[in-house]
């Protein structure tokens, strides 16, 4: 349908309004036989007519000013600017004005989260790309080398050795990537239950059970049987471990590692200390970052990803973890996790 202009759509109703009403007062003054009805009908249709087209203008007046103000609404969402002054009434206009803000905070964040993701992802990409590529290059030089010239028996078992080793830290870094992959997009996310946090120290413990005896190292633990916490068992362990494992790693032969627990009014606090080298000040935030390793520490094994990690599943849980250092004398990472 045809869209007509406001002043023909006027002039239509106006004409159908004066012609009906013309109409009728000349029926009335036939049917009663009084010609003075007919002149009183056209009296009051051209009062009527009048008044119609006062209506009309200022309607029309106030129609022009709603469109003009909505418009600079627009044009001031456009140009970035979403706070607009406070009215007094509660008018259409203001109504209008407060869901278009709505609507553009909406849009506009979801614009940074959408913008925010690809970057993330870019930085992941990036991340697993520059991780993989050392482990393949080195299987790809021994497997040359095994391919390309004869070798004692004594050198093949140091070239499988070699490329065990390799195929075992690439099998741990797409691991650890695709459990941190679903932690970040939401496709495993931590179911806190009420469980003895002693039972879910145990399994996080029983994995650094071979690496602390094969180092000599004494691994004392303080935790109530007691003690139960909202948390996901499954998840807080592998946390732990994670914390664990780069305690026992970077403690020197015969060293100490202590684990206490303690029960705040608020929350539980894990500390997991040692004697090792310690985290330059300078570098104590940086720690948690994926894939990030201290200089001095690149040729231990790992990938950077276990504090990462372990941060993630706690911070999902509604925790913290923090860290506590002086080089040389070793550094305690403290869990901290809510009781409710």
């Amino acid at each position: 349908m045809k869209e007509r202009p406001f002043k023909v759509l006027f002039g239509w109703v106006l004409a159908g309004a004066l012609s009906s009403m013309t109409l009728l007062s000349a029926l009335l003054a036939r049917w009663t036989g009084e010609p003075r009805l007919l002149l009183g009908g056209l009296i009051l249709s051209a009062c009527a007519g009048l008044w119609l087209w006062v209506l009309t203008a200022v309607f029309n007046a106030r129609l022009k000013d709603f469109a003009q103000a909505l418009c600079q609404t627009l044009d001031r969402l456009l140009a970035g600017e979403a706070a607009f002054p406070a009215e007094d009434r509660d008018t259409l206009l203001s109504r209008v004005q407060h869901r278009l803000v709505r609507l553009c905070t909406v849009l506009t964040e979801s614009r940074r989260k959408g913008e925010r993701e690809r970057r993330e992802l870019q930085e992941l990409v990036s991340d697993i790309s520059h991780q993989v590529k050392t482990p393949l290059s080195n299987l790809r030089m021994l497997s040359d080398t095994l391919l390309a010239r004869p070798v004692t028996e004594a050198e093949r078992r140091d070239f499988l050795r070699g490329i065990w080793e390799q195929t075992d830290k690439l099998g741990f870094l797409l691991d650890a990537l695709v459990k941190t992959s679903r932690l970040e997009t939401g496709l495993i996310a931590p179911e806190k239950r009420d469980a003895p946090l002693y039972e879910t120290l145990a399994q996080a413990m029983s994995g650094i059970v071979y690496a602390a005896e094969e180092k000599r190292l004494t691994v004392s633990v303080d935790c109530p049987e007691d003690l139960r916490l909202p948390h996901d068992s499954k998840w807080t362990a592998e946390a732990l471990f994670n914390l664990l494992d780069n305690a026992v790693k970077y403690s020197p032969e015969g060293g100490a590692v202590r684990v206490t627990v303690e029960r705040w009014e608020m929350s539980v606090h894990i500390r997991i200390a040692d004697r090792g080298i310690g985290i330059p000040p300078e570098h104590r935030a940086a720690v948690f970052r994926r894939f990030y390793r201290e200089e001095t520490v690149r040729e231990l094994p790992g990938v950077g990803i276990g504090l990462y990690l372990a941060r993630e599943i706690i911070a999902r849980q509604g925790g913290t973890v923090t860290v506590a250092s002086e080089l040389g004398k070793g550094s305690t990472f403290t869990v901290s996790l809510p009781l409710a």
